[in-house]
């Protein structure tokens, strides 16, 4: 494996530098397309998204919640198959910011880092603080402290070697995918209300009354709906760990999508179709339906697996956050004794560990934060992200990209410009306060790179794309 640097020959001032980086240790391809989408899967995590994430938005939408989930699906294949195009032409642990920065820019790159940065960082303990309401059938204890307590235990996990990860995780998967099941089954099972409200979006009103949700409610909780189904993306942020990535890549990516997104919206629609009551439905009380549904012991084991799916995200973010952080300092964007910090790996499992600690450390402080205010920042970051992603799919089929061997996106350059548009509407129409804080932490992020990055291009945030020397001379040949 060789690390190089592939940059746009167009002659652009942006265009990243042509000098050869100094050569850290290499993290290890040991995973192919079932292990990436058990990992990757497990990232995106449908079931504690469903359980934890979804009853925010049906106390918002009401029986609109599965429709803003269909629309944030369709606008999701257009930003999958932009991760697959870019993900196989730059196939680096830098995920969104090594895509940006070699099709469109440095500075594009480093915007897209910061957002992947607060996603990566802030996703984490959102999901983890609702590990304490789904465990209370057997244990109680403070939601804040469970959280630090889940994102401790999944920073340890996330030291080990990457393989055996797959595999716990796989088994995690299964019992979340379970439950999920479960919940769509008894859902239809006991359905009291027409699909027609699936479109025609209601919550419960003033004195027992109905209140119609507006598309314009809708498309504010566009954002919400585009972080329930994130993470699907997790593949890019593996691909120097895939066996060939530029066939591994697009097929987890899509596979990931397209399993994620069922086990999220059949659930919702059956939820939404079967509760009890419209109060019911925006109290999103999963757990308690369930047990109407059934019986306490069915619903304890829903609650169960519920808490292994979150404990299952938790670690599986850690180590997707790891390599974003592992790659940034690979790519000179700290002081140097930082950088040499976060490239370290460990002798025995070959994670970057000190890495894996600057991540789920942090994470388990942020489980004191309130969450309303992580989640609305969270969701801002990722529309951000996914538009930094579109704009630089634009770019992708420029100077030495466009005679590449990978993967191409149908439709192209139409669906990037379209996923642009709608999400710049997006982004426009969030909390003022959501907008504050990620606005106010990308202006900081910007002085960094005018005081910092830029004047040092010849040492600093060099994007560096290792590649497997096999498939390099596929990709001669």
């Amino acid at each position: 494996m060789t690390d190089i640097l592939r940059r746009p020959s167009d002659g652009t001032a942006e265009s990243t530098p042509h000098i050869e980086a100094a050569e850290p240790q290499k993290l290890k391809r040991s995973i192919g397309v079932v292990g990436g989408t058990l990992l990757t899967l497990s990232c995106l995590t449908p079931a504690s998204s469903l359980f934890v994430i979804v009853p925010a938005s049906l106390a918002v939408m009401g029986t609109g919640t599965a429709l803003a989930l269909i629309i944030a699906i369709v606008l999701c294949i257009g930003v999958a198959w932009c991760y697959s195009e870019l993900g196989t032409l730059v196939p680096s642990a830098g995920g969104e910011y090594a895509m940006a920065g070699h099709t469109v820019g440095r500075f594009t790159g480093w915007l897209a880092f910061i957002q992947a940065l607060l996603v990566v960082l802030i996703v984490p303990p959102v999901i983890a603080l609702g590990t304490a309401q789904y465990l209370s059938p057997i244990v109680h204890i403070d939601p804040k402290v469970m959280g630090a307590i889940v994102m401790l235990a999944a920073t340890v996990m996330g030291l080990l070697d990457l393989r055996a990860n797959a595999w716990i995780t796989g088994i995690f998967l299964v019992l979340e995918v379970v439950a999920a099941s479960l919940v769509a089954i008894l859902g239809f099972a006991h359905s009291n209300r027409s699909a027609s409200v699936l479109f025609h979006p209601e919550l419960p009103g003033a004195h027992g009354g109905v209140s119609i949700v507006t598309m314009g409610t809708i498309i504010a909780g566009l954002a919400g709906a585009l972080f329930i189904t994130q993470g699907f993306s997790t593949a890019v942020y593996l691909a120097e760990e895939m066996e060939r990535p530029h066939r591994t890549v697009p097929r987890t990516v899509l596979w990931t999508l397209g399993i994620g997104s069922a086990v999220i919206l059949i659930p919702v629609i059956a939820i939404t179709l079967g509760a009890p009551s419209l109060d019911a439905l925006a109290g999103g009380d999963i757990s308690s339906m369930v047990t109407q549904w059934s019986n306490s012991a069915v619903g304890t084991f829903v609650s169960l697996a519920i808490a292994m799916a979150i404990i299952n995200a938790a670690i599986v973010m850690v180590i997707q956050n790891s390599r974003v952080l592992y790659s940034s300092a690979r790519d000179k964007a700290w002081p140097e004794p930082i950088n040499r910090a976060f490239t370290s790996l460990s002798k025995r499992y070959g994670s970057p560990w000190i890495s894996t600690l600057a991540v789920g450390v942090p994470g388990a402080i942020l489980c004191f934060v309130n969450l309303d205010t992580l989640s609305a920042v969270t969701g801002v970051s990722v529309a951000l992200l996914y538009l930094c992603v579109a704009v630089a799919s634009l770019g992708a089929r420029r100077g030495p990209h466009k005679a590449a061997k990978a993967y191409r996106m149908p439709l192209w350059p139409v669906v990037p410009i379209i996923l642009i548009v709608v999400l710049l509407y997006v982004v426009k129409v969030q909390p003022l306060s959501a907008l504050c804080w990620t606005g106010g932490i990308t202006a900081a992020a910007a002085l960094y790179w005018v005081f910092y990055l830029r004047p040092r291009p010849d040492t600093r945030w060099i994007i560096t794309v290792p590649e497997d020397e096999k498939e390099a001379s596929e990709l001669v040949d």
